[in-house]
């Protein structure tokens, strides 16, 4: 059977009439390498045709044979087994992380279980080493947060898929290619929290927004993509000039750098700033009033994260992504996997973040209501 097409026609059949097939056995009958096998089959995994497993694959929908009732017998029902053992790897555990991880240490502490954490770093590679590390280690159940995209990232996916411990993916999808990829997953509404944050100020007058970052990540990302959604929805004013990356706030030649985005923002009309994160928030608003301007007469800011914002001058009104309910809420749906992992189907729940209100974009009271979304005045 030399055409692809062919290959795979025999794999499905053969996984429909059988249930599950070991790879090994379709190297062996299609007389082709392991490699050519596990490439057909991974076409027809993401298709969502067959399901991968260790070892092997299966029909992605499966009645309750008797091996699968077994299963169930030998589960504790309602609570997670006896100290569950729950592994967890993010990217860091510096910036965004710890709160996630003590909300998910929390959860795991609550139901008589124990966190093991791992840190990789923006690197497929990396997160497929942490993860086999803790597999190693005998783990139930796995949190992570790995690299999504690109060929390497799609391959994680495809494995984390695969493994015979249930997996539980926090702050990321699967992309489209992967659309049945079998993996519950946790995340934050990113893109809904900067329509809030521009939606907000768009009630106190302003209409050309800029948005500022000073580091790439899945979450800078999806407040790109919020800012630019929200803008053609209300109608505003285009984009173009308004988007700028920064240095990190305190880092070689910030100051500059920070001078001459405030000057390019002015330039291009901009009356508020959207800042991803508190830290360079702080920053432009330091450099605004070295220049003269007055935040929030000449210019309201909003930032993203509400780690530190409360303690800037003036307090900086913020979007507060729910970290800790996020990790807890992974957590406690891993859990909940391990205790049932027959009939519950996927989850995919994303979290709201809110908007919370102090003085840097100025309004009154009565002007302080984000429209579409969770509010908090102050704190």
């Amino acid at each position: 059977m030399a055409l692809a097409s062919q290959r795979q026609e025999f794999i499905l059949a053969t996984v429909r009439e059988q249930g599950t097939v070991r790879l090994a056995d379709l190297v062996k009958r299609l007389g082709v390498t392991a490699v050519t096998v596990r490439r057909d089959v991974t076409i027809l995994a993401d298709r969502g045709l067959v399901l991968r497993v260790h070892g092997g694959v299966t029909l992605p929908y499966r009645g309750q044979g008797a091996d699968e009732r077994a299963a169930r017998g030998a589960l504790v029902h309602g609570r997670p087994p006896e100290q569950a053992f729950v592994g967890m790897v993010v990217p860091t555990v510096e910036y965004y992380w710890p709160a996630v991880i003590q909300g998910a240490q929390s959860a795991v502490a609550a139901a008589g279980g124990r966190l093991a954490l791992r840190a990789s770093a923006y690197d497929a590679a990396q997160d497929r080493r942490q993860v086999a590390g803790l597999l190693d280690r005998g783990i139930r159940t796995l949190l992570v947060a790995p690299t999504n995209t690109g060929e390497a990232g799609q391959d994680l996916l495809r494995w984390l898929g695969s493994l015979k411990v249930p997996v539980t993916l926090v702050e990321r999808l699967p992309p489209p290619s992967l659309p049945t990829l079998p993996l519950d997953a946790a995340t934050t509404a990113h893109d809904l929290g900067a329509g809030l944050a521009l939606r907000h100020l768009v009630t106190l007058g302003h209409r050309r927004i800029a948005f500022v970052t000073a580091r790439f990540s899945p979450t800078t990302q999806a407040l790109r993509e919020g800012w630019r959604e929200t803008i053609a929805v209300l109608g505003l004013p285009g984009h173009e000039g308004l988007a700028h990356e920064v240095p990190p706030y305190g880092s070689s030649g910030w100051a500059e750098a920070y001078d001459a985005t405030l000057r390019r923002c002015r330039e291009a009309g901009a009356t508020a700033l959207f800042v991803h994160s508190d830290s360079e928030a702080i920053g432009l608003m330091e450099r605004a009033h070295e220049n003269g301007l007055s935040v929030p007469d000449d210019l309201a800011v909003i930032s993203y994260d509400d780690e530190v914002a409360a303690a800037s001058d003036p307090p900086l009104t913020a979007v507060r992504p729910p970290k800790h309910r996020l990790g807890a809420l992974a957590a406690e749906m891993a859990l909940a996997r391990i205790s049932d992992p027959i009939e519950r189907p996927v989850h995919r729940v994303q979290l709201w973040p809110t908007l919370v209100i102090r003085a840097s974009c100025g309004g009154g009271e009565d002007q302080r209501r984000a429209p579409g979304g969770p509010l908090i005045t102050g704190d």
